[in-house]
């Protein structure tokens, strides 16, 4: 029996780390430096369970910023997102892939109900990306890009209504390849917005490859010091260096700051890490459940770890509980992957259609675009996340007599680049917009990745065949 399926089984047995432990490491007579440290693998090692349970989420990006989320949460922010008080304190993702790191966080320091821990995913627990109607979230998330103008919002609230606090906003450097990003910066200097802090989580890279492959980002600090921003930078993982620089911006009142944190992503298991882990086919920890070896090596090192840092403390051994992991119930019968299928065919009109290039926004796996980038690299661009600049891209091909295939999440593809696409139908070319996951699937993400607005928002193009399937 295979290791997938020995899962479905239920023969594996879940790790996570029960919330009396994490009181406990909380509690204990250390360095704060140390426990922040310690602190931020007991988290990891939760958010992992919490998607090996749900058997989906996103590992690499919520482990990259644990050291810094658990930093700000246990020892520098006041009053941490009690928006009921005047001084406080607000911490949200603009990236929310991290979310799952985020509710292990507070989950384990009470700010939710430590159950819910067993309900990542899942109707009636936690959204798979940052959501207001869960307790501790300041800003939903969905498409990249939007945390430093909501931030600015924000603050301009908070400063009408005379309540005091600082900001800060977690972004990653993929989505730096948003536009709105350069939109915010300088409007949110001209408002001398002092208590607004930026942190970058300088993982290097986007879902499955580096982000300098993509789109690089040059001279980040460069390019923020140019539109008035203060800027630093630092070891995302090391809480001394957070702290360091976060002191120093407490200082700075007349301009926001930026600290560009470099991190590694899928930080504390080492066949995870981004640096240790790359081949043809990308990295594959970005998103999904790891499979079953991967999850108990990653296990294993995780309690190893922190047990090291609790002997050097002189404290016992951590005590895990362990439950059995839920049945993965396949559907009857054995539908066609409706993706994987699309891809098939793309690939085989394109094997006879010379004309035919493929543009994709950083999701060429869940595209079905894969097979094709593989045979076809010059007729493939990756655009990275930046779905405007790619369908006009793609609209400048067609008007030279290419055909181009965009492809993206139907959530983000209809109304993001709304109006490019609009304006590439006024010029009465051939172009084919391929949005996956329409409708209310997949589930597991949350509202964010649920398509339901793609019919009523393209629907009006002038010229436009809209097609859309119900099922396999």
């Amino acid at each position: 029996m295979g290791e997938r399926e020995t899962a479905r089984s239920g023969q594996l047995k879940l790790s996570f780390i029960p919330k009396r432990e994490i009181d406990r490491i909380r509690g204990a007579p250390m360095n704060r430096f140390a426990r922040a440290a310690l602190l931020g693998d007991v988290f990891r090692l939760n958010t992992l369970y919490m998607i090996m349970r749900a058997g989906s989420g996103h590992i690499g990006t919520s482990f990259s910023a644990m050291d810094i989320v658990t930093w700000l949460w246990t020892e520098e922010m006041v009053n941490p997102n009690e928006f009921e008080k005047s001084e406080a304190d607000i911490f949200f993702s603009s990236k929310g892939h991290d979310v799952p790191g985020l509710y292990s966080l507070l989950a384990g320091l009470g700010k939710i109900d430590f159950e819910l821990i067993h309900k990542l995913r899942r109707l009636n627990g936690l959204p798979g990306h940052p959501d207001v109607g869960t307790p501790y979230i300041a800003a939903n998330s969905g498409s990249l890009g939007m945390g430093i103008s909501k931030a600015r919002g924000m603050a301009f609230a908070r400063r009408l209504r005379g309540e005091r606090g600082r900001i800060y906003v977690l972004t990653g450097d993929g989505e730096l390849q948003e536009g709105q990003i350069w939109e915010s910066l300088r409007p949110a200097v001209n408002g001398g917005y002092g208590e607004l802090t930026v942190i970058v989580d300088s993982n290097k890279m986007q879902s499955d490859t580096w982000v300098k492959l993509v789109n690089d980002l040059g001279d980040l600090e460069a390019r923020f010091r140019s539109s008035g921003w203060e800027v630093a930078r630092c070891d995302g993982h090391d809480p001394r260096a957070i702290h360091g620089v976060l002191s120093r911006f407490k200082n700075i009142k007349d301009r926001p700051q930026v600290l560009i944190a470099d991190t590694v992503k899928a930080k504390g298991i080492s066949f995870m890490e981004s640096t240790s882990f790359m081949d043809d086919e990308g990295y594959k920890f970005h998103a999904g459940a790891p499979i079953v070896g991967d999850y108990a090596r990653g296990v294993g090192e995780l309690v190893e770890k922190i047990n090291r840092a609790l002997g050097a403390a002189e404290l016992a051994p951590l005590a895990v509980e362990e439950v059995e992991i839920p049945p993965r119930v396949p559907p009857e019968g054995s539908p066609e992957r409706l993706v994987d299928a699309y891809g098939d065919e793309l690939l085989k009109i394109a094997r006879t259609r010379k004309d035919i290039v493929v543009l994709d926004a950083d999701l060429s796996p869940d595209c079905g675009i894969g097979p094709f980038r593989k045979e076809f690299p010059e007729r493939f661009l990756e655009c990275g996340i930046a779905e405007q600049d790619m369908v006009s891209a793609a609209g400048g091909m067609a008007l030279r007599g290419l055909l181009p295939v965009v492809h993206s999440f139907a959530c983000f593809l209809a109304p993001r680049p709304n109006e490019q696409i609009y304006t590439n139908a006024t010029e009465q070319t051939k172009i084919i917009y391929t949005g996956t996951l329409a409708g209310i699937v997949p589930g597991g993400p949350g509202h964010s990745h649920q398509s339901v607005r793609d019919i009523s928002v393209m629907g009006a193009m002038p010229g436009f065949t809209l097609i859309e399937p119900a099922n396999e």
